[in-house]
């Protein structure tokens, strides 16, 4: 197919800024994002794929393609761009700055077990399980569960 030479490079311009592009398969449309019939960028990135320039997947009537390192260097090469400048897709998210390790002002903090004011055995202690009292409904001490039947550990008659 014939597309013009602005086209193509507005659509590869495009493609190798994000590093992916997206294109519903509805070929009698607008591109969504581009202002450029949605056939020619389809056909434009066949072409690519073909060269194994980008990887195609379909999913949901939209195509998704991904640039590969070989369509990185030849798009570079088309659009004449320096090797600093990659795609989107290829920088590294910058990690926010975290907070100190250790407190406000990097002051020494007892560890937990050290604390005032409780342990962790009376945390998960009731009041009245301090005090040697069982719950409503609990079976007494001698109780002693046994189970009927052949295999579950009891004696054969």
């Amino acid at each position: 197919m014939i597309i013009s030479k602005e086209n193509r490079k507005t659509i590869y311009a495009s493609l190798f800024k994000e590093g992916v592009m997206v294109a519903p398969k509805n070929f009698t449309v607008q591109h969504p994002e581009l202002e450029i019939p949605n056939l020619e960028v389809v056909k434009a990135l066949q072409s690519l794929t073909s060269r194994g320039y980008v990887h195609t997947q379909f999913s949901w009537q939209w195509y998704f393609y991904t640039l590969t390192d070989e369509g990185v260097e030849y798009l570079r090469e088309f659009l004449h761009l320096p090797a600093e400048i990659v795609p989107a897709t290829h920088k590294r998210p910058a990690r926010p700055a975290r907070a100190p390790v250790g407190g406000r002002d990097g002051a020494y903090r007892a560890p937990r077990g050290d604390r005032e004011g409780g342990d962790r055995s009376e945390y998960r202690r009731r009041d009245g399980a301090a005090a040697g009292e069982k719950k409503d409904g609990a079976p007494s001490g001698e109780y002693r569960p046994r189970f009927a039947g052949v295999g579950r550990g009891a004696p054969r008659q």
